[in-house]
């Protein structure tokens, strides 16, 4: 926190002999602390000459307070003219290596964690797709089985009717008679197929 100022010339001149504050008749004490503070010149990194005349606002308070006591026709603005707030250089403290090595190793920790959750999380996406493609096949398989049992038991009942229905011309001589068997032996082989194609069915479902 800034306690001090620059002091410009302005301020040097007026408390120089035959200065302005010469004729405000400072008190003895408020005078010698101020040219002392002027004589003594400190190094400042900011200022132009390398070093400065510093003079703590505890004197700038009092001056100001004396000249609005003698109500000076004197203002302190005019008198801080070219003076300047001293802002010490604030030394860095050296870094404890111990620390630096500690906030380093938990830096690399925490980057390997989040390298893990990343991969984690494009593992899981990849192995999602994977299984949707999965079951995806799996349904493709099973339509295409039902499709192919489903023909199976056209063909089969068509085959048993056609058969029947050429072989029964040797018992009976009527067409209606030659149908009627054709139809009863197909309904049979029919129900056959429809029992065996339903108990096939029920298994890959019970698979998927």
């Amino acid at each position: 926190m800034a306690s001090y100022l620059i002091a410009g010339e302005r301020l040097v001149r007026a408390l120089a002999p035959g200065g302005e504050l010469e004729q405000e008749q400072l008190p003895r004490k408020l005078r010698a602390e101020l040219e002392a503070a002027l004589q003594k010149k400190r190094k400042g990194g900011d200022h132009p000459s390398g070093a400065a005349r510093l003079v703590s606002f505890r004197l700038i308070r009092d001056l100001h307070q004396y000249l609005r006591e003698r109500e000076s026709t004197l203002y302190l603005h005019e008198l801080l003219e070219g003076s300047e707030i001293y802002l010490p250089e604030v030394v860095k403290p050296p870094r404890n290596p111990e620390l630096v090595a500690r906030l380093e190793k938990i830096k690399i920790q925490l980057a390997n964690e989040e390298y893990k959750r990343i991969t984690r999380n494009v593992t899981c996406q990849d192995s999602r797709h994977g299984g949707i493609l999965s079951d995806l096949g799996k349904e493709v398989r099973s339509v295409k089985a039902v499709v192919i049992t489903i023909f199976n038991f056209i063909v089969t009942v068509a085959a048993a009717f056609v058969c029947t229905y050429l072989g029964s011309q040797y018992v009976f001589t009527e067409m209606a008679s030659r149908i009627l068997a054709a139809l009863i032996v197909a309904s049979v082989v029919g129900l056959a197929e429809l029992y065996v194609m339903v108990r096939v069915m029920e298994g890959e479902l019970g698979e998927i």
